[in-house]
């Protein structure tokens, strides 16, 4: 079939909100090939309340984003959730854990679940993440959880994508000062104190505070909500604060800046994918080259990006091809 023809038959699935279409949309977005139906849907975008939940593995985000879901449906939302897992060192592919913890909404028409596969994306997201949020909005959801791998100093790419991040923490736990430390704090919208029945969960809110008072907010300042996510304790306290830091972003105007800023990172993405595909052709043929050194290389492929020529051969360095290797000639 046809690309166009299959573009065309995909957008009438979509528009006539067929899971199955949404589905199919997402998996072209992971394989890199969902820009034609996107440029379909886009206008259609910026409905949706997108809500990012990060936080150390361990820190329950999937029991959490499982209890939030609950908590949407009980007001008649539809949802989206996008479950990013590490991916396999072997296989490459998601390990679906949080598709397991979610399983409770499965068979709920108004419920889709997407696991992606991170592929060692550093944003703690996967590549095609923000194409699959477009997907969920574009489809008519109302509401978008993207829930990261986890969370570090790298991994903080998920502000940039949802209107509302919530930084999950849990009490008892090492890596909680560590997390606070690395520049998470100025990402979080909300922060969730998870297993709030742990005798170290007082101890932890403390932390936060204290070092909540060494930043100047400006604007908006971080709500602080414990949670006990496998029985739903604290919930609807999180709840409004969701709500709380929505009505703030939609009074304040804050909400349009939060949406460039999610345009931005997305065009940052797709340029930078392309480039790096150049970028790894260059280096490959520069590699077939003996007599030059790595300084000298790397200036030549410079050269050929400064001049914008399209030519894989183009402006590299000159040098002797290299021998085949033996055994792989």
């Amino acid at each position: 079939m046809p690309v166009q023809q299959s573009t065309d038959a995909l957008l009438r699935e979509f528009e006539e909100h067929h899971p199955r279409a949404l589905a199919r949309a997402i998996s072209l977005a992971e394989a890199g090939s969902a820009g034609p139906l996107i440029r379909q849907v886009y206008e259609r975008t910026g409905r949706a309340m997108t809500i990012g939940l990060t936080g150390p593995p361990g820190v329950g985000k999937s029991t959490l984003s499982s209890a939030l879901v609950r908590k949407a449906r009980s007001l008649g939302k539809t949802v989206g959730v996008i479950s990013v897992d590490p991916s396999s060192p072997f296989s490459h592919g998601a390990l679906l854990g949080d598709r397991i913890r979610l399983a409770e909404h499965f068979l709920d028409p108004d419920v889709f679940i997407r696991s992606m596969a991170s592929h060692g994306h550093l944003g703690g997201l996967s590549g095609a993440s923000a194409d699959a949020v477009l997907l969920m909005d574009a489809f008519g959801l109302d509401i978008v959880f993207i829930e990261t791998v986890g969370v570090g100093q790298s991994e903080i790419e998920i502000a940039r994508l949802a209107q509302t991040t919530l930084v999950a923490l849990q009490p008892g736990s090492g890596d909680s000062i560590q997390v606070l430390k690395a520049g998470i704090m100025e990402i979080a919208d909300i922060f969730v104190v998870n297993k709030a029945d742990h005798p170290m969960a007082g101890q932890l809110r403390r932390e936060i505070r204290s070092m909540m008072e060494m930043l100047d907010f400006s604007g908006w300042v971080p709500e602080l909500v414990a949670t006990q996510a496998l029985d739903g304790t604290g919930i609807n306290e999180l709840w409004g604060a969701i709500e709380a830091h929505v009505a703030y972003l939609n009074e304040s105007g804050e909400i349009e800046e939060r949406r460039r800023e999610a345009f931005v990172q997305q065009v940052h993405q797709l340029v930078l994918g392309r480039l790096e595909r150049r970028l790894a052709r260059s280096i490959s043929q520069v590699a077939l080259c003996a007599g030059i050194d790595p300084y000298a290389a790397a200036e030549g492929v410079l050269r050929q990006f400064g001049a914008g020529e399209e030519s894989d051969d183009a402006a590299l360095p000159v040098g002797r091809p290299r021998a085949a290797v033996k055994g792989l000639a």
